[in-house]
């Protein structure tokens, strides 16, 4: 006891020396902000803050901007928003020196930019803890590719935004920093893994940010805070220098990916991030500059949609979302396609959850070992820890009243390394399965729901059932991005009451609960188009927004 007792006092030490980081980050953005406008009383910051990301790297580019004053008017509103939403956990002080030494003769595309970035992303001297006290005082020897291409390009990286402990969830809370609050409505979860860079430029603390996704990271934040995001094709971004939730498994598919107010500030992150220096220091990333051609095209498409995947049901502002998108672009010229999904509920058991615990949830227990607490992923780690022979048993008896569960159950059991081999196979003939009924319809691109509006905090953790939506394009490894495009209105509340679910079991109740009293709150929509095609992805979210 008196070990235990010492090893405790031991982590909350650790915990406190990093909480005490956070309180100095947070004091050094405020002295050095408000310095700067000492120095220049007439500056107009909220002028700054409102220009689109293309616009604003246009003026710094031709001079008529200083990038000092961008980079403080940024620091002063990040500070604001890390305030009110506990997104910030550390400010990275070395983004002045860079500021103070950025050169104008090499202007890159983001020349300028303060640029937020995910815990989980090396920066060099800097933690990456993923929630966990074990990473406290680990600072990252050297920063993680996507972060060097930044710099290089000209952007200023300036914060490091809160995560969910272990990143296996879509809320946005741990021990270290507590729970982060949606900029919109501080009672709903910002959304995660990526839940610190979605407050922040929901808010309007940052212009662009960068971030990660394995089952919908980007994309739950986006939705939620009411931002766009862009999931690319695994590969496609480095990840090299990025710290996994769950190490080594290969079934669902990770990406890193940009955060932005609009499109078209996704799109010049992604053409400044495809660029050589990307693939020189990566040369598993392949040499695939951004395709203009492609991003610019005007041709109508052929648009493949679908209001429901027949495993969560769909929010009525979710599924009016869809409607009102596919009219809009009907009565632009574009031609709506319906596609059947098929087996959804198979390829988030057997491919999602089965592909992310083929180990029994072993390197997931892993992680915990020797922390304090496991924040937003109790049920996850209860079924980590039940052995293979119990899960079995309690898998067939709750299977005639809870069907969902029992699934879970089942998938979680540990596998052998000819089971793994067999279910990268069907993960691939499901792929080409996929695409085959896409080819045959002629598709361009998806049109597919976005769950939504924010959940209440605290309801991710109990509905992790709820990711179907967008966890699918992860096995698959499609582009994928989300845009926002309604707010919930009286009319959806007032038919939310008739909502049942699918299985019509404890998690279908609870996402009821957990959308209820929304009115106001954004509602997107994902984008999808096939592996590779990233551009294509983003012309279609270019044409969602516009309509």
């Amino acid at each position: 006891l008196l070990l235990r007792w010492r090893r405790h006092r031991g982590l909350w030490k650790k915990v406190k020396e990093a909480q005490q980081r956070q309180e100095r980050s947070l004091v050094r953005m405020e002295t050095v902000t408000r310095s700067y406008r000492e120095q220049h009383p007439s500056l107009n910051m909220v002028s700054i803050l409102s220009l689109p990301l293309p616009e604003l790297t246009k003026r710094i580019q031709d001079g008529s901007l200083p990038p000092e004053h961008v980079f403080y008017a940024y620091v002063g509103k990040a500070l604001q928003i890390a305030i009110e939403t506990n997104c910030i956990t550390e400010y990275l002080q070395e983004s002045e020196t860079q500021l103070r030494k950025a050169k104008p003769e090499k202007r890159g595309l983001l020349y300028g930019v303060p640029v937020s970035i995910k815990d989980s992303i090396d920066c060099q001297g800097h933690d990456s803890t993923v929630g966990f006290i074990k990473n406290i005082n680990k600072p990252a020897a050297e920063d993680s590719v996507v972060v060097q291409v930044l710099k290089r390009q000209g952007a200023i990286p300036f914060v490091k935004t809160n995560v969910p402990q272990s990143l296996v969830s879509y809320d946005c809370k741990n021990l270290i920093f507590g729970q982060t609050y949606n900029p919109l409505l501080y009672t709903r979860s910002p959304g995660g893994s990526s839940g610190g860079e979605g407050a922040l430029i929901g808010g309007g603390g940052s212009i662009l940010g960068i971030g990660t996704d394995v089952g919908g990271s980007l994309r739950f934040p986006a939705a939620f805070c009411g931002i766009c995001a862009l999931k690319p094709t695994g590969k496609r971004l480095s990840k090299k220098g990025v710290v996994a939730g769950v190490v080594g498994q290969k079934a669902v598919a990770a990406a890193v990916g940009p955060m932005a107010k609009d499109v078209d500030s996704l799109a010049l992150c992604m053409r400044a991030l495809l660029c050589e220096d990307m693939f020189s220091l990566d040369s598993t990333v392949p040499p695939l500059p951004f395709n203009e051609e492609v991003y610019s095209g005007t041709q109508p498409l052929r648009i493949g949609y679908y209001e429901t995947d027949f495993f969560t049901m769909p929010s009525p502002a979710m599924r009016r979302a869809v409607r009102e998108v596919k009219e809009m672009l009907e009565d632009a010229g574009h031609t709506l396609v319906p596609f059947e999904l098929m087996n959804v509920d198979y390829a988030i058991f057997n491919f999602c959850v089965r592909g992310m615990f083929s180990d029994g949830g072993v390197s997931f227990i892993r992680n915990f070992k020797g922390e304090l607490e496991r924040s937003g992923v109790a049920l996850l780690f209860w079924l980590s820890k039940t052995p293979s022979w119990l899960k079995s048993a309690l898998s067939w008896t709750v299977k005639p009243f809870m069907p969902r569960l029992s699934a879970v159950l089942r998938s979680m059991r540990a596998s052998t390394v000819d089971e793994v081999w067999s279910l990268h196979h069907e993960i691939e003939e499901f792929c080409h399965q996929f695409i085959t009924q896409w080819k045959n319809l002629n598709l361009d691109v998806m049109l597919c729901p976005m769950l939504g509006p924010a959940l209440g905090i605290g309801y991710p953790e109990k509905l992790s059932v709820a990711v179907s939506y967008t966890m699918l394009y992860n096995a698959l490894d499609f582009p994928t991005g989300v845009v926002p495009v309604t707010l919930v209105t009286d009319e959806d509340e007032e038919e939310l009451k008739d909502y049942k679910g699918y299985f019509q079991d404890w998690w279908d109740r609870t996402l009821a609960k957990a959308f209820r009293g929304s009115v106001g709150l954004p509602v997107a929509v994902q984008c999808v188009a096939l592996p590779w095609q990233e551009e294509l992805c983003l012309r279609f979210m270019k044409e969602v927004e516009t309509l």
